[in-house]
């Protein structure tokens, strides 16, 4: 099962290092991990997607609440929550194949980034099953390619996440 949490840490160096770290030191798997800057400039916000049971979920935020500089841990269940990744896809784009990857990019609501005579890089905002989709589409045109960022999510209740008790 896969469990994600939003993780509210102090902006401080090493504090990403130091989550990482310690959930691979219990060998804890980690499938995403995104950290970024909150409306508050002394909160960093760490997303965590993990795999695991309960049990290991549990393990997970036992271990985290340790770490003098975490803040707050949420549980985001996906019906409470936004989530999106960023994908930059490079794939071959031979002239007279052009007009089908652009057809392609319309669809998905993509764009295209960055076009050379022999590729074309294109950018596409959304949950990984429609990124997912995206992939398997533009695999017959040759992904040459890939990065992907860590799913971020936010919560739909109307308050702060630092302000809501779970």
């Amino acid at each position: 099962m896969r469990h994600t949490l939003a993780v509210l840490v102090l902006n401080k160096p090493g504090v990403l290092a130091r989550i990482a770290g310690l959930l691979s030191r219990r060998v804890f798997n980690i499938e995403s991990i995104a950290a970024g800057y909150t409306e508050e400039p002394d909160i960093t916000r760490i997303t965590i997607v993990v795999q695991g049971d309960d049990r290991i979920l549990d393990q997970v935020i036992k271990q985290l609440s340790k770490l003098i500089d975490v803040i707050k841990i949420h549980r985001l269940q996906d019906e409470e929550v936004i989530e999106r990744e960023l994908a930059l896809i490079k794939v071959k784009a031979c002239p007279n194949r052009r007009s089908d990857i652009v057809d392609i990019v319309s669809i998905f609501r993509a764009n295209i980034v960055d076009v050379n005579r022999e590729t074309m890089v294109i950018e596409l905002t959304g949950d990984e099953r429609k990124i997912n989709a995206l992939c398997a589409v533009l695999e017959d045109h040759g992904i040459v390619e890939m990065v992907r960022t860590g799913k971020i999510a936010l919560w739909r209740n109307p308050n702060a996440s630092k302000n809501i008790d779970q």
